[in-house]
C-alpha cells in the first residue's frame, strides 16, 4: 500500500489515529487530534486509567475534564487496554516512559513492549512514530528491524518516524499545537507522512533528515538545560563561600541583552527529562568509548544538590543554636516544579528522606500533591496555617508554588532556608537564608 492512501485520508480527515500510552504525553496529544476533529484511540495498559478516559475524566494536569468529557461523548475519543484496535487505526504515536535502571542505564522496556504489541497488528499502510525520548539510533536498530522482520518494508509497506514530545506541564503559554515539533523519518516517504499527520494539530512541523537526528536533538535539549542549571547551582555553592547573593548576581548578569541567558540554582533536578536524558546520551557515548565529560559533571552537581541543601538548613539552624537532630522541619512544596501535581525525580523528596535520616521531625505543605511515599514511609500535606509554620523550628521552601502565603511563612516561621528565592518580593528578612 502507498503512500497516497495515508495522505488522502490525511487531506479528507478521514485518519484514524492511535496513541500508546496515556500519560503526560499521551493524553494531551491525543486530546489535540481530536480537538482537530480526528477520531483518536488511547491504548493504555492501566485498565483505571482507561475507565476514567471512558468516563472523561481527566488524571493529567494539563487536560481539562470538561473537555476530555467533550471529546468522549462526541465519540472522537475512546480508549482501550486492547492493541488489537491497531489493526483499525492509520497512524499510531507511541508516548510511553524511559526511565533510567538504578545502574544509569536507559530503560527501554516499555519502547520494546508496545513494539511488540504493535507487531502483532501491524498493517500495510500504517504509520508509527515513536515520541518517547530515548538514546540515538533507538528507531533505526529496534523499531525497523522488527518490522522488517515480519516482512513489512519500511518506507514503503509502513512508515517509521521519530518526533520527541516536548511537553512542558503547566507552561501557560506553550501547549502541544504551539509547540514546535521535530520530525525524522526513516525514509523520504515515512517523513513524509509524519509531516502530514501531525500538520493536522501542529503549527509548525520541523522536518530533519533522519530519526537519528530527531533523538539528538531532543538530547541536546535537554543537556543543554541539565549543564546550565548544574552550573549555576555550583555557582550558587562558590557564592556562598564567597558570602554573595547568587540571585542578585544572576539577576545583575541577566540584564546583558545579548550572550547571557538566566537559569537559576535549586535544590536539585526534577522531572522526567533532564535529569535522565542527558544520561541517555551519555551512556550511548560509553558504547562508543568516548566520554561525555560535560553531561557527567554536571549530574554529579545536581544531584549532590539536594544533600547540600540539607546541609544548609543544618548550618542555619546551628547558627540558632539548633541541632537538625530532634527540630521540626516544614518542607514547603514536594513537586518537582511550581503548580503542578508531578513528582517525578522530585529532589524535594531526597530532601526529604536526608532530613529524616538526620534525625529531623519532617511534614510537608503541598496544594498539589496529598501524600507522598518515600521508601516505606508516607507523609500527608499538612494545612499551611499559622500555627503549622510557628509550630516549625524550620521551614525549608523547595518548591514555589505560587498559591502560598509566602508573607505569612516569613512573618510566623522562626527560620526559613528558601532554595527557590520565592520570597525576593519580600525583600530582606533577618529569619529568611537563601540558597
Amino acid at each position: 500500500m502507498s503512500i497516497n492512501n495515508l495522505l488522502s485520508k490525511v487531506a479528507d480527515r478521514s485518519l484514524r489515529m492511535g496513541v500508546v500510552g496515556m500519560g503526560y504525553v499521551g493524553l494531551p496529544l491525543a486530546v489535540e487530534f481530536a480537538r482537530k476533529g480526528i477520531h483518536v484511540t488511547g491504548i493504555e495498559l492501566s485498565a483505571e486509567k482507561v475507565q476514567r478516559l471512558k468516563a472523561g475524566d481527566s488524571y493529567v494536569l494539563d487536560v481539562e475534564t470538561k473537555e476530555l468529557e467533550k471529546h468522549v461523548r462526541s465519540g472522537l475519543l475512546t480508549a482501550t487496554t486492547d492493541y488489537g484496535v491497531i489493526r483499525e487505526l492509520d497512524a499510531i504515536s507511541i508516548c510511553v516512559p524511559t526511565p533510567l535502571r538504578k545502574t544509569g542505564d536507559p530503560d527501554i522496556s516499555f519502547i520494546l513492549s508496545a513494539r511488540d504489541e504493535i507487531l502483532k497488528y501491524a498493517h500495510p499502510g500504517l504509520l508509527i512514530i515513536l515520541e518517547s525520548t530515548t538514546y540515538p539510533g533507538t528507531t533505526e536498530e529496534l523499531i525497523v528491524p522488527a518490522l522488517e522482520a515480519r516482512g513489512l518494508k519500511v518506507g514503503r509497506d509502513v512508515f517509521v518516524a521519530f518526533s520527541p514530545e516536548r511537553v512542558d506541564p503547566g507552561n501557560p503559554v506553550y501547549h502541544t499545537d504551539n509547540t514546535p515539533k521535530v520530525v525524522g523519518g526513516h525514509t523520504a516517504d515515512c517523513l513524509k507522512a509524519a509531516l502530514a499527520v501531525y500538520g493536522l494539530i501542529i503549527e509548525k512541523p520541523v522536518p530533519v533528515s533522519s530519526t537519528r537526528a530527531a533523538e539528538l536533538a531532543k538530547l541536546l535539549e535537554n543537556t543543554f538545560r541539565s549543564i546550565n542549571i548544574g552550573l549555576v547551582n555550583e555557582l550558587a555553592i562558590m557564592c556562598h563561600l564567597l558570602d554573595v547573593d547568587v540571585w542578585e548576581v544572576i539577576n545583575a548578569a541577566a540584564t546583558k541583552p545579548f550572550g547571557f541567558m538566566p537559569f537559576y540554582p535549586g535544590p536539585g533536578l526534577g522531572g522526567h527529562c533532564i535529569p535522565i536524558d542527558p544520561i541517555y546520551l551519555s551512556w550511548k557515548l560509553k558504547t562508543l568509548k568516548y566520554r561525555a565529560r560535560f553531561i557527567e559533571l554536571a549530574d554529579d552537581v545536581n544531584r549532590a544538590m539536594p544533600e547540600y541543601v540539607v546541609t544548609r538548613v543544618s548550618m542555619a539552624l546551628n547558627d540558632r543554636r539548633r541541632a537538625l537532630n530532634g527540630s521540626k522541619v516544614l518542607v514547603l512544596g514536594v513537586a518537582y516544579k511550581r503548580d503542578i501535581d508531578d513528582l517525578r525525580e522530585s529532589p524535594s523528596l531526597d530532601v526529604m528522606e536526608s532530613l529524616a535520616k538526620r534525625g529531623a521531625q519532617v511534614s510537608y505543605h503541598d496544594p498539589c500533591i496529598p501524600s507522598v511515599t518515600i521508601g516505606e514511609r508516607r507523609w500527608e500535606s499538612v494545612p499551611l496555617t499559622e500555627q503549622t509554620v510557628s509550630a516549625s523550628d524550620v521551614v525549608v521552601i523547595t518548591t514555589d508554588h505560587s498559591s502560598v502565603d509566602y508573607a505569612m511563612v516569613v512573618r510566623r516561621a522562626p527560620l526559613v532556608f528558601d532554595a527557590r528565592n520565592a520570597t525576593a518580593h519580600l525583600g530582606e528578612q533577618p529569619n529568611v537564608v537563601k540558597l
